[in-house]
């Protein structure tokens, strides 16, 4: 017989169990609201929303959507011709106002499930829709799984932090997480030249080019952007970024409308794997869409020639416009 504390774990644990599965029953099976959800169980919302999050990590709900769009399905093969794609995926959006940023986490999420196995060597960017994808990603215990994070870290960044992407994403598959131990912007060439030489990022950085995949964002220069409104950049330096063509940033990397690296002092200070090195790795997965982001999707392609391209309907068509 199990001892009284054992018993007791089991019970909180089971206990713990129930409320999980019940909360996700009622919200996917019965419709209801998280308000609703939250209220039936007599929980916050926000203890609804962490249960279903947890649910889906734990693969105890899958979502499947039969069929296909004939328009979508066109759409694809369109960007897949134009680019020179392998493959895009292009997410459905119902609102040309609405942000796309949902639903183009959720097809990202399903397409990297699919992706991994065991044995694999992955390098992952950073960003929010990256980051909104990881309840859509079906966790699962992988062998020998590497996830090599692409860049430094955002140190004053509560969300979005590419260090904690890299780990939550190691964490889904039981995988080895090797994070770049700096920020991303450093404040002087030299001091990132130091970093390099002296602090063993060079070993971080070879292993990144050994991956196989690696799936990155396309960040924006707009006020908009997530790079400027979680204030990783001042006003000041994108005002300067912008006067030098940048038009965003691929891995912090800015480029302009060519994916050529402009020739800015912000370059220089960046912890972060190179675009030439990226564009090497065999599959290269480009996860982005908005509004803002046409000009920097078709700048990043030019620079890293993505294989797979995961966006939004509205921004696919905007990309075969211009």
């Amino acid at each position: 017989m199990a001892p009284p504390h054992a018993q007791r774990a089991r019970t909180k644990s089971d206990a713990g169990d129930e409320l999980r599965l019940r909360a996700a029953w009622i919200y996917y099976m019965e419709g209801e609201t998280q308000s609703n959800v939250a209220a039936i169980l007599g929980v916050n919302r926000i203890t609804v929303t962490r249960l279903l999050s947890e649910a889906r990590r734990r693969g105890e709900v899958t979502i499947q959507i039969k069929g296909e769009l004939a328009s979508l399905i066109e759409l694809q093969r369109d960007l897949e011709k134009r680019f020179g794609l392998e493959r895009a995926i292009v997410a459905p959006v119902s609102d040309a106002k609405a942000d796309p940023t949902a639903v183009i986490a959720a097809a990202a999420g399903a397409h990297i499930s699919a992706l991994m196995r065991a044995g694999l060597t992955i390098g992952v960017g950073w960003g929010r829709t990256l980051h909104e994808s990881l309840p859509h990603i079906e966790g699962r215990n992988l062998k020998d799984v590497r996830v090599v994070s692409l860049l430094g870290g955002i140190m004053e960044a509560r969300r979005f932090n590419p260090a904690e992407f890299a780990w939550r994403f190691a964490e889904l598959f039981e995988a080895e997480g090797y994070l770049i131990p700096a920020p991303a912007l450093v404040d002087s060439a030299d001091a990132r030249k130091v970093l390099l030489d002296q602090c063993g990022l060079e070993h971080v950085f070879k292993m990144a080019q050994t991956a196989e995949i690696a799936v990155f964002g396309a960040g924006g220069i707009s006020e908009g952007s997530t790079t400027y409104k979680l204030g990783h950049l001042n006003e000041s330096e994108r005002k300067s970024l912008t006067e030098a063509g940048a038009v965003g940033d691929v891995l912090y990397n800015f480029i302009d409308g060519d994916g050529v690296p402009v020739n800015h002092p912000i370059n220089d200070r960046v912890i972060s794997v190179d675009l030439e090195s990226l564009a090497n790795i065999p599959q290269r997965v480009l996860v982005s869409g908005g509004s803002d982001k046409t000009v920097v999707i078709k700048a990043a392609i030019r620079a890293v020639s993505p294989t797979v391209l995961v966006t939004d309907e509205l921004t696919a068509r905007s990309l075969l416009k211009a």
